[in-house]
This record gives C-alpha cells, structure tokens and sequence, in this order.
C-alpha cells in the first residue's frame, strides 16, 4: 500500500487525498522526529521555570490567567480534551475525519507545536490501524481551530470515546486501540492544546472539495457543450481568439474543452435556418465566462489550500529560537472565504446548467424539439419533472451559497469575540458538491436525449461516444415515459466517477 512519509516542510493535497480516501499508511520522517523531541524540549525547560506560560503552565482561553501547578498539568490536558469534545448531530464522514487527523498530524511534525514524538507517533498508528473516531457535525466555529471535532480525534488518542474500527463497527476506542496493540497517549503539558487547536477539518474539506471539483467543471463544460449541440447553436463563440481579448484563464479554458467536444459536430451552425437567431441565449453563449469565472476561483482556492498545507498552525507555536509565542494563527479566515467562494461558484455554474436544460424542454426555444423531450406529448410528461428536481437542486445551492464566514458569533466570555465559522462553511460545501454533481448529471440526461432526437443530423464524434457510453452506464434514452429515478441516479453515478469525462477523452485526447 501507498505509503505518505510526513515531514517538517507540510503536506501535498494529493498526500491528503491518498491518505482521507484512499487508505494510504502514514509515517514519520526522521527530520520530523528529531524537530519533535527538540521543540519537546523548549516545552519541558519552560515548565520547569516558575513564570507563567500559555498552554504550558496556564488554563486555556478565558481561564488562560490561572497558573496551573505542576501536579495538575497532566489533568489539566485531560480535561481540555475530555470537555471540548462536546460535539452533537450526526457522525462526519471517514473520509473527512482521516484528513483532520492527517493534517493535524502534518502540523505536530513541523516541531511547532512542543509534543512528543510518542504523541505524533500514536496519531499515525491509529490512522494505519483504520481506527476513525466518531466525530460529530457541530461543534466547530472556526477558530481556535476546528476544537470540537479534533477534541473528539484526541480522545480516542487517549483511549477514550468512541470510534470506528476498520470493519465500520462503532466501539469503544480503548478496545479498538487495545485490538491493534496501540497504547493510548498519557498526555503531558501542552500536548491537549495542540491536538485540538487547528484549521485542519475545514482544510480538509477544501482540499476534497477542490478535488471533486476540479473534474466537475470539466463535466459541465461537457454538458453545456452538449446542450449547445442539441440545441442547434453556434461554436463560433469558441473561437479562441474572442477569448484572448478578456483573457482570463478559465474561461479560455472552458472555452476550449467546449470546443473540443464540439469538434465535428453536424448540429452547430443551424441558429440562421427555419428560426434565424442572430445570438444564442446567454446560458448557451455565455457558459465558458461563468465556468471560468468558477475555475479561476478554485484557482484562488487551491493557492490558499497550498499556503495552509504548508503551515504549522497552533497556539501557542514553538519557535526556532526557542521562544513559545502565542499568536492568531488558529483563525480559519483564509480557508473559510474561499469555501465560501466556492460555494457561490458552484450556485451559479447550477443555476447556468439549469437554464439550458429548461431551454431543452420548452418547445418554444428549444427549435423543433418535442415538448419535455416526451415521447407522445401529453400522453407522457418526458423530462418534465426531472427539470423540477434540478430547481429544487439550485434553490437548494442558491440556500448554501449565502456565506458562513460572515456570520461571526462571539464565544468563550467574549474572549473568542470574532470565529470564522470555516467548519460550517466547509460542511455546506459539500452538500454543494453533491448536488453540483446532481445538476450536471440531468443537464446530461437532457442534452444527450436531445441529441438523439435531432434525427438526420450528425452529432460530434465525442458526443457520440457520451451517448453510447451513458447508454451502456444503465441511463435510458428517449422513449415512453419510465420511472426516471434509477436513471437519473445511474447518469448521477456516471458523472460522479469520471466516466463522463473520460468518455469525451477517448476522443478528444485530454480536456483542461
């Protein structure tokens, strides 16, 4: 199996996905050891001292002004565990519990933080055990780090709690630990404030949802290039001279892909026969501009998701001249504006595609479909509920895209005064996402039964082999009415995977 080697200099977002998705082991670079066991040290030469220090020798947040006596320290980490992880709701997924505890421990190894190696060293074993501590959908503002969630990884660090063992049964962790032969952390000054003082669940989040993203902008370049065909427009608003006259990189880009996918096409260029049109509509002429503008936001994103997997963030932080400096390094500003961001893109790239697909169904701008697609029109209904459930889709996105980040909520007696709210930002993203996916895939679903309509025209080469292969994927084309559920869930699936895109590939070679 894949294996990741965490060192000192931070992680790759492909390092995060090998690891959240697909199972890879962990393990520590010596560099990381040996940065450990110094900044360990620091911390340990500071605790023997008499002078107050944050987190060392302190209580936390509001209580920060008690000095806790030496007796008391190992407790004292304890119970900031045990008492911040007071998350409630549903459990969050696997695959997002494995990126918080990766990227905190990418934060432990950057010797930053003042733990022991043994404490870094017990994170990845629980993380190549397949152990998941059950974490819950509410607890995080967004600064001090993502406290609630990492405070419920901590504990089952600690032997406490519950988990999920790698068969997916929900146990205690003490036993799952015991199972696997992992000794649960005695923690030790400092040690319970760095595990739960980091940006690392909306981090994690970001570096997904960029991921999934990043192919779902190429599927719905794919489906507006397909809608376009099916509805006899023009690519010569492709061309990529009118492009490099507003030259922004995603819309180029789009722009392209369009035009790749169009390549051939026997459907275009009909806008001036029975029904002159002298311009399409803007959901057809204007989709490269809006999914551009969406690609250059991820670019944003990945530049802040880039600079934050290379951060030691904690408080307080351990420096190279041995100082331990507080700092506001905790705060998920930077990453909760751009999931933000993108929960905006991703609103308007849906609300576009649904444009198009509305414009399939209307016999009155759809020149010369039948009405909804059907069949036998007014005897069967055709697509005419599937647009429905793809508004219901965008209204809903429309719902998440209103930003979290904004909404600040003061806490800890008004010592925590201004939080980000990254955690809940990161948590609508992805229900974005999810449904993005929906939206593309009935925006396919449509275009591609259309296509099949325009009979005595000639699809493009790659359009061709999307119908064949969504055909081939279970997704029916045109015909009586059926039960459309299953088929929109197979062409959901079909987008989902990549299958939508790779199938365009085979013809047109790689898309942007």
């Amino acid at each position: 199996m894949h294996t990741v080697v965490v060192g000192t200099a931070g992680v790759t977002a492909s390092d995060v996905l090998a690891v959240a998705r697909g199972g890879a082991l962990v393990e520590l670079s010596a560099e990381a050891v040996a940065a450990l066991a110094a900044s360990r040290g620091i911390v340990d030469a500071l605790a023997a001292k008499p002078d107050p220090v944050y987190g060392v020798s302190t209580g936390f947040g509001a209580l920060a002004t008690r000095h806790i006596d030496p007796g008391l320290r190992g407790r004292l980490q304890r119970n900031i565990v045990r008492s911040h992880a007071a998350g409630m709701g549903p459990r969050v997924e696997r695959e997002v519990v494995r990126a918080l505890m990766f990227l905190r421990l990418k934060t432990l190894c950057s010797g930053r933080t003042g733990v022991r190696p043994e404490v870094a060293r017990t994170m990845a074993e629980v993380l190549n055990a397949g152990i998941t501590p059950v974490v819950h959908e509410y607890g995080s503002l967004g600064c001090s780090g993502d406290l609630a969630p990492l405070s419920h990884c901590a504990l089952t660090l600690m032997g406490e709690g519950e988990a999920e063992g790698p068969d997916g049964g929900v146990r205690p962790a003490g036993e799952l630990l015991a199972e696997h032969g992992i000794r649960p952390v005695e923690l030790r000054e400092k040690e319970g404030l760095a595990l739960l003082n980091g940006t690392d669940g909306m981090l994690g989040m970001l570096v997904m949802a960029l991921a999934d993203l990043d192919l779902l902008y190429t599927s719905a370049d794919v489906t507006a290039a397909l809608s376009l065909e099916a509805l006899l427009g023009t690519d010569k608003v492709l061309a990529p001279e009118l492009h490099a006259i507003r030259p922004h990189p995603g819309q180029a880009a789009s722009a392209a892909n369009m035009l790749a996918v169009l390549k051939g096409s026997g459907l275009t260029g009909h806008h001036q026969d029975d029904a002159p049109r002298v311009q399409d509509a803007y959901s057809v002429r204007c989709a490269p501009q809006v999914a551009g503008a969406g690609r250059d936001t991820l670019a944003h994103a990945r530049l802040v998701a880039e600079r934050e997997l290379a951060s030691a963030v904690d408080n307080p932080v351990v420096l190279p001249d041995g100082r331990v400096e507080s700092n506001g390094n905790f705060h998920g500003a930077p990453v909760a504006y751009v999931l933000d961001f993108l929960a905006i893109a991703v609103a308007d790239l849906a609300s576009i595609a649904e444009r198009r697909t509305d414009r399939l169904l209307d016999k009155n701008r759809s020149h010369g479909l039948p009405p909804f697609l059907a069949d036998d029109p007014g005897v069967d209904s055709g697509l005419m509920i599937a647009q429905y459930t793809q508004a219901a889709l965008v209204g809903e996105l429309k719902r998440l895209a209103v930003p979290a980040s904004t909404d600040s909520i003061p806490s800890s007696a008004m010592q925590e005064d201004h939080v980000s709210m990254g955690w809940s930002a990161a948590r609508k993203l992805r229900t974005a996402v999810d449904n993005l996916t929906r939206v593309v895939a009935i925006e396919l679903y449509a275009a591609t039964r259309a296509v099949e309509l325009r009979e005595g025209l000639t699809p493009a080469p790659a359009t061709r082999a999307v119908v064949e292969a969504v055909r081939g994927a279970g997704v029916g084309g045109p015909g009586p009415d059926r039960h459309l559920a299953p088929d929109l869930a197979a062409a959901e699936a079909f987008v989902r995977d990549g299958r939508l895109v790779a199938a365009v590939e085979t013809v047109t070679g790689p898309l942007s």
